[in-house]
């Protein structure tokens, strides 16, 4: 890639939409909004507002669905001008598969990434929060993605188990995973007091944004430190990175790339000021490349 930094999934369009306002090819790639075996509208407005510290939202994977993609969208893949990330989410392991398997027939597709925050309609959990579904799942992908690598997205905050996100990161990874996508929006709520009413239609959603930023960090480090440095699984960090400080720091802490979302709402030059900030803190650490720089923190 020509640079460690992406856009993140849900904020980057269906495909190259933000080509129209930024340089797509200063990036290392770009993610699409997740896919779903059919058309999805999303939940109903207000689904998008801004807190102290970041974002709420309760998109609800509005999306054109498969077919539009794989008729329309795909074929475009390689004329956006920077690397496509083909973002997966379902409530089955059968659409799962379906929709990976259709992505990896896209010529120039590189990645796809399994949104597993989604509801299993089997047992009401979330994909990434149970660890046996959660193996089928890889293991099923991974059989129908021979030319495209396999990344999984994780919630920063596993609900309802006592199983951690370390714990499910190293699930993936067993079951066939090539990287880990570290890690979607932590769950949140937020109320209006003057009309009392929740401040999404949806009354929770997601939060995104800085406030979210040292919680990713942690959990990129213990991944990384746990077993994937050893096993040399790249991690793509994505959670409230606005400067390029804190893109550095979650390359010190174990990441390979770095995803920008809701940066890139409050400022359109955030992923620029971003890559340039990286090249320039990569040479005053005298290193010949960002990749000398992963894992470096010191803790001595």
């Amino acid at each position: 890639m020509p640079s460690p930094v992406l856009l993140a999934s849900g904020t980057a369009g269906t495909l190259g939409e933000m080509g129209d306002v930024m340089g797509l090819g200063l990036l290392g790639g770009i993610v699409t909004k997740s896919i779903t075996r059919e058309a999805r509208e999303g939940n109903a407005f207000p689904r998008i507002t801004w807190t102290r510290g970041g974002m709420l939202n309760a998109i609800g994977l509005a999306n054109p669905g498969l077919e539009v993609w794989r008729d329309e969208i795909g074929p475009k893949v390689g004329g956006v001008g920077t690397n496509v990330i083909g973002s997966v989410a379902g409530d089955s392991i059968d659409e799962y598969v379906e929709i990976a398997g259709a992505m990896d027939a896209v010529e120039g597709m590189k990645v796809v990434e399994l949104n597993v925050s989604c509801p299993n309609v089997h047992s009401g959990l979330e994909f990434g929060a149970d660890p046996v579904a959660l193996k089928e799942l890889v293991e099923a992908v991974v059989g129908v993605t021979g030319n495209t690598k396999v990344f999984v997205k994780l919630s920063p905050i596993v609900v309802g188990t006592p199983t951690t996100v370390v714990d499910l990161a190293r699930v993936a990874v067993e079951a066939g995973a090539d990287g880990l996508t570290l890690c979607n929006t932590v769950p949140a709520m937020g109320i209006d007091v003057s009309t009392r009413r929740p401040v999404l239609s949806n009354v929770t959603g997601g939060m995104s944004g800085p406030a979210i930023h040292p919680i990713v960090v942690r959990l990129v480090h213990l991944v990384y430190r746990g077993f994937a440095r050893d096993a040399g699984v790249p991690i793509v960090a994505v959670g409230g990175v606005t400067r390029w400080e804190d893109a550095a720091e979650f390359v010190l802490a174990g990441a390979t790339a770095v995803g920008i979302g809701a940066g890139s709402f409050a400022d359109l030059r955030v992923p620029k000021k971003v890559v340039r900030g990286l090249d320039r803190w990569c040479a005053k650490q005298g290193a010949g490349s960002i990749g000398e720089l992963v894992g470096g923190v010191r803790l001595d």
